[in-house]
């Protein structure tokens, strides 16, 4: 896998989720180009609501392929800020763009220092061998 398939400004966790920090304390997660690519097509996403109080390590939503279906974990504690509604009408493009609109939803972290214990896109690759 070459570089570019796992963005260096982005920390990732064990479980193939990508977080992108955002400007206001929120952030971004969807999951990793090798996730998707393991996956196969996806077919449906099922994704937290908007308000939902969601722990980290505890399934809050599902992705649906053409070969298995695939609990979604928050990679930390928080508050769902928004979710990406054009998964429902299009979940293949956690296929086609899993970094940009493929993206899954939107946290307010409980604990910022928690992103500490995330890896790092060097720490991510070696972790895949």
């Amino acid at each position: 896998m070459s570089g570019n398939d796992f963005p260096d400004d982005l920390l990732y966790t064990a479980e193939h989720e990508w977080v992108r920090r955002g400007a206001d304390g929120t952030i971004r997660v969807g999951i990793t180009s090798f996730a998707q690519e393991a996956l196969g097509d996806v077919v449906f996403v099922t994704l937290p609501e908007v308000g939902a109080e969601v722990a980290s390590g505890q399934a809050c939503g599902e992705v649906e392929s053409t070969k298995s279906v695939s609990d979604i974990y928050p990679p930390v504690a928080g508050t769902v800020t928004g979710r990406n509604d054009a998964l429902d009408a299009a979940p293949e493009l956690v296929n086609s763009d899993p970094y940009g609109e493929g993206w899954m939803f939107e946290l307010s972290v409980a604990d910022d220092s928690a992103l500490g214990s995330l890896l790092n896109a060097e720490a991510y690759r070696a972790q895949l061998g």
